[in-house]
């Protein structure tokens, strides 16, 4: 198979995008079969180790520019936690960048800075990854940073103070005074019952104004050992030495035991839930969840398809149907993330002044009804697999973009090479696939309502149109 560079890779996927079954032999007769459509023939040169102390490293060369990325995913979330000490991986996101044995606090970013690079972090359910952008001659920073706070995290018991403040500010912004970031904790909260999935990554106040010191230091010595860790580096780099120089700076840190994979305990949905969230607003603005399966599962996919024909741009269903049609919506969408556990797909919608979550609801239960009785037009199908594909492969024109691909598949998928097939899947999805999927999970028993309730400043609730 030919290798193609990152750039090569990308301008020749962004061509098949925007041209469906370019090439494909046209039909002749009205009664031959059109062509399947090419593969994608999708593929990166990677180089795959894994170190004596079971850190894994996967490494792609691209000579285009002279810069890296560097890319730590740490294989915990916020479903590794517990009661009592949620948040605490978030936690860890921010005390990564707060003083390790031979870099004093607030020193990580100006070293990085000061040789011209940039880091950045997030937190999720199922990862914690970290990134350096910087030159290609400049390795040798991130490499000493990143394995010196593995290797020897402070926690200084004033920088710990200092950083919890700000985790509970973060909280306080994200989710306590926005109405979506409430709806969606709720929703979560509600959807499972035993499901890690049902805190939220930020973690519960009262879980943050608690975690000590001592569960800081256990969860660091668990969870950020090197093997439980994927190195990913991106750009320009010769492998053998790039290779060398991890071995150097990362192999001699010990090994841990793994933790124990978090118990998938959740029951069976029996029946639909909900759950009301009262806050002073105009619009009344409501999520739903579905229960949806992970992302190994063979029907992601087609979800994935479904939710760019419902919530992907103006001319997709809820937002025609909400916005356009009945304008009782200010805008709709859907959200569908590929996780290590069964998930939930979401809906979404915030409604102009004076409409009701009901007349809401019955306008997003007709929208899906439809598509599970007729399934997708061929033109809703094709235009579906475009967007997604083309999204895909805007994601692979950076260093940084190649990494986060590569350590993700990595992760949720347990081999970087799945990554390699997400466009021939998508493109397989057929419109009977949609049509089998819709009915399998947009099914009312199987989904969680969180609904904001308008209140004046008063907590009088405004009235709303039926």
């Amino acid at each position: 198979m030919r290798i193609l560079s990152t750039a090569a890779l990308a301008a020749a996927l962004a061509l098949t995008a925007a041209i469906p079954n370019a090439g494909a032999a046209k039909p002749k007769g009205g009664g031959a079969a059109p062509a399947p459509p090419p593969s994608s023939s999708l593929e990166l040169k990677v180089v795959r180790d894994t170190l004596a102390n079971g850190l894994v490293i996967l490494l792609h060369e691209d000579h285009s520019v002279p810069a890296v990325t560097f890319w730590q995913w740490y294989r915990v979330g916020s479903r590794n936690e517990y009661p009592g000490i949620t948040g605490i991986s978030h936690y860890f996101e921010h005390m990564m960048f707060n003083g390790s044995k031979h870099v004093p606090p607030k020193e990580y970013d100006r070293i990085l800075e000061s040789n011209g690079g940039y880091s950045n972090a997030f937190t999720d359910r199922d990862m914690t990854a970290y990134y350096e952008d910087l030159a290609s001659d400049r390795l040798g920073v991130a490499l000493f940073l990143d394995s010196d706070r593995m290797a020897a995290l402070s926690l200084l018991p004033e920088q710990l103070a200092s950083e919890i403040g700000v985790v509970k500010e973060e909280r306080r912004l994200r989710t306590d005074n926005d109405i979506f970031g409430m709806l969606d904790e709720q929703l979560w909260a509600t959807a499972f019952n035993a499901s890690t999935y049902r805190w939220p990554v930020v973690g519960w106040m009262g879980d943050l104004e608690r975690i000590t010191r001592e569960d800081m230091v256990e969860y660091f010595r668990v969870h950020y050992a090197p093997d439980n860790c994927i190195l990913v580096l991106v750009g320009d780099f010769q492998a053998a030495a790039a290779l060398d120089s991890i071995r150097a700076y990362f192999g001699p840190i010990p090994r841990q035991p793994r933790p124990p994979e978090p118990p998938d305990s959740e029951p069976a949905q029996r029946g639909e839930r909900r759950v009301a969230v009262h806050y002073p607003a105009q619009n009344v603005t409501f999520m739903i969840g579905y229960k949806a399966p992970a992302a190994r599962d063979p029907d992601l996919p087609a979800l994935q398809v479904l939710g760019s024909i419902l919530g992907d741009g103006e001319s997709s269903r809820l937002h025609q149907a909400l916005v356009y049609d009945k304008q009782i919506a200010l805008f709709a969408g859907t959200d569908l993330q590929g996780s290590l556990e069964p998930t939930l797909f979401q809906v979404y919608a915030q409604l102009k002044p004076g409409q009701s979550a009901a007349a809401g609801l019955a306008a997003v239960d007709e929208v899906l009804d439809r598509l599970v009785r007729e399934g997708p037009t061929a033109r809703e199908l094709q235009k579906a697999k475009n967007l997604l594909e083309a999204g895909y492969v805007r994601s692979l024109k950076t260093n940084n973009g190649v990494g986060q691909r590569l350590g993700y598949y990595e992760h949720v998928y347990g081999d970087y090479h799945a990554m390699f097939e997400v466009v021939d899947r998508y493109r397989a999805v057929t419109a009977e696939d949609c049509r089998r999927v819709a009915k399998k999970y947009f099914d009312p028993l199987q989904r969680t309502v969180s609904e904001l309730v308008p209140e004046s400043d008063s907590g009088a609730a405004p009235s709303a149109a039926p």
